[in-house]
C-alpha cells in the first residue's frame, strides 16, 4: 500500500485504535461497576450478603474472558476469507450491537450472555486489525502499525475507563455500556471511511488456518502472552489492596496507581513498536528479563510507597513493550495462518489474566502476605524461558530468525526444543519433508 499517502495511513491507523479504544473500555469498565451492577440485578444476594453478590457478579468479568479466548479460533478462521476491511467493520458492529444488549440486559444472566457474545470478536479484530496495520506500513515499520492499533487499548485504560466508570457510578451501570456503544458506533463509521480495502484470501481454509499449532515458534510467542503475562496480572488485580494493605496508602492513591499502570502500558506499546521493527525475537529477549526483574523488585520492596509507584509503571511498560514484538513475531512465524495466529495472541493475553489473577488470588488467600502476587508472578513468568532450559534457548532462536527462522531448520528446532520434553538438548535430525521446506 505504497501509494497511500501519510494523511492517509495516519487516519486507517487512527480508525483501528478508535475500535481498539472501545474493546478496552468494554472490557474493563466492569471491574469498577460491579458493585452497582450487583446491587441492581442480584438484589436478593446483596441483602444477603454483599461479598457472594461480588464474587457471582464477577463472572460478568469472566463470561467475557472466556468470550474473547472462544471467539479467537471460531470467529478469526470462520471469517478468513473476507476482505480484511469488511471483517473489522463487521466486527465493530458486532460490538456496537453486544454493547447495547449489555445495557439493555434484564437479568443477571442475560447480561453475562451479552458480555460473552460481545466478546467473541475481541480476538478477531485484533487479528485483522494487526494485519490491515502491517499492510498499511509495509515491511520494516509493522511493528509501528501494530502498536498504533494496540494504543487504542492501552489509552482506553488511563482515559476511558476511568471516565466511563466515573459514568456509570455517578448514572447508572447501564449508562456506561450505552457510552462503549456510542463509541463503536463512531468506530464503525471511522473504518468505514478511513481504512483502505484489503482482499481477504480465497484459498484459506480451515485445515490450513489449524496448520499454525504445528509450529514451535507460534507456541513460544502465545506460551509468553499466556504464561508471562500472567506475572502482570498477578500484579495488577490486586493493584488496591497491595497498595493500601502493603504500602499503606490511602484508597484515594489507588486511581493514581491505575493511572501510572495505563501510562506506563501506553508509552510501552510505543516504544515496544519501534523495538519490535528492528527485530520482534531480539526485542522480546531484550525486554523479558528486565519485565522479570521488575515484577522481583515489587516483590521485595512495594510496601515503600514511591518503589510502588514506580515499578508498577516500569512492569506495565516492559510487559506493553512486548506486546507488538509478540504480534510481529507471530507474522513472521505463522506461515499462511497469520490471521488465526494473530487473533490467538489476545486469546492468549486473557489466559494470562485468568491465570494471573487466579494465583495471585491463591497466594493471597493461603495468607502469604500482598507482596506474594508478585513473587508467583515472577515465578509464573520465569517458567516461560527457564523452565528445562536456559536463556541461551532464546538466544539460539534469535539467531535463527535472523536466517534460518523457521522450525523447519535444525537450528531452529534446537533453538526452541525446550517447547519438547528434554529441554534445549539436540533437536532431531531433519527429515526429508524437513529438508525440502515443508513446515
Amino acid at each position: 500500500m505504497s501509494e497511500l499517502s501519510t494523511r492517509r495511513r495516519r487516519a486507517a491507523l487512527l480508525a483501528l485504535a478508535l475500535g481498539g479504544f472501545g474493546i478496552g473500555a468494554t472490557e474493563f469498565v466492569a471491574m469498577g461497576l460491579l458493585p452497582q451492577i450487583a446491587r441492581s440485578l442480584l438484589p436478593e444476594l446483596w441483602a444477603s450478603s454483599q461479598e457472594a453478590a461480588l464474587a457471582r457478579g464477577g463472572l460478568v468479568v469472566s463470561g467475557y474472558a472466556l468470550g474473547v479466548v472462544i471467539g479467537a479460533f471460531t470467529v478469526a478462521v470462520a471469517t478468513v476469507r473476507l476482505p480484511r476491511k469488511v471483517a473489522v467493520t463487521g466486527f465493530a458492529v458486532a460490538f456496537t450491537i453486544g454493547s447495547l444488549l449489555s445495557a439493555a440486559a434484564p437479568t443477571f444472566w442475560l447480561l453475562v450472555a451479552a458480555r460473552f457474545v460481545a466478546a467473541l470478536a475481541h480476538g478477531a479484530y485484533f487479528g485483522f486489525a494487526s494485519l490491515i496495520a502491517a499492510a498499511i506500513m509495509g515491511p520494516g515499520n509493522r511493528g509501528k502499525g501494530i502498536a498504533m492499533v494496540l494504543s487504542g487499548l492501552t489509552v482506553a485504560n488511563v482515559i476511558g475507563v476511568p471516565l466511563i466508570t466515573m459514568l456509570g457510578q455517578r448514572t447508572n451501570w447501564r449508562v456506561a455500556y450505552l457510552a462503549v456503544a456510542v463509541i463503536f458506533a463512531i468506530a464503525t463509521v471511522a473504518i468505514a471511511v478511513a481504512v483502505p480495502r484489503q482482499p481477504g484470501n480465497p484459498n484459506a481454509s480451515i485445515r490450513g488456518e489449524l496448520r499454525v499449532f504445528r509450529r514451535p515458534q507460534v507456541w513460544l510467542a502465545l506460551a509468553i502472552g499466556a504464561i508471562g503475562f500472567g506475572g502482570f496480572f498477578a500484579v495488577y488485580s490486586y493493584v488496591s489492596p497491595i497498595a493500601t494493605e502493603l504500602a499503606g496508602l490511602s484508597e484515594g492513591w489507588v486511581p493514581i496507581a491505575l493511572v501510572v499502570v495505563g501510562v506506563g502500558m501506553t508509552l510501552g506499546v510505543q516504544v515496544g513498536g519501534r523495538l519490535a521493527d528492528r527485530g520482534a525475537l531480539r526485542a522480546l529477549i531484550n525486554l523479558y528479563p528486565w519485565y522479570l526483574g521488575a515484577l522481583v523488585v515489587l516483590a521485595l520492596f512495594a510496601s515503600e510507597p514511591w518503589v510502588l509507584m514506580v515499578f508498577l509503571f516500569l512492569m506495565a511498560a516492559l510487559s506493553s513493550a512486548m506486546m507488538p514484538a509478540i504480534q510481529t513475531r507471530l507474522l513472521d512465524v505463522s506461515g499462511d495462518a497469520q490471521t488465526l495466529a494473530s487473533a490467538l495472541n489476545h486469546a492468549s493475553l486473557n489466559i494470562g489474566n485468568s491465570l494471573g489473577a487466579a494465583l495471585g488470588g491463591l497466594v493471597i488467600s493461603i495468607g502469604l502476605g500482598f507482596s506474594a502476587p508478585a513473587w508467583a508472578g515472577a515465578a509464573l513468568g520465569s517458567w516461560v524461558c527457564c523452565s528445562r532450559s536456559s536463556p541461551a534457548c532464546w538466544s539460539g532462536a534469535a539467531r535463527a530468525d535472523s536466517g534460518r527462522a523457521n522450525a523447519r531448520h535444525p537450528e531452529g528446532r534446537r533453538a526452541l526444543s525446550f517447547l519438547r520434553p528434554g529441554g534445549c538438548g539436540p533437536a532431531p535430525a531433519a527429515t526429508g519433508a524437513t529438508r525440502r521446506g515443508a513446515p
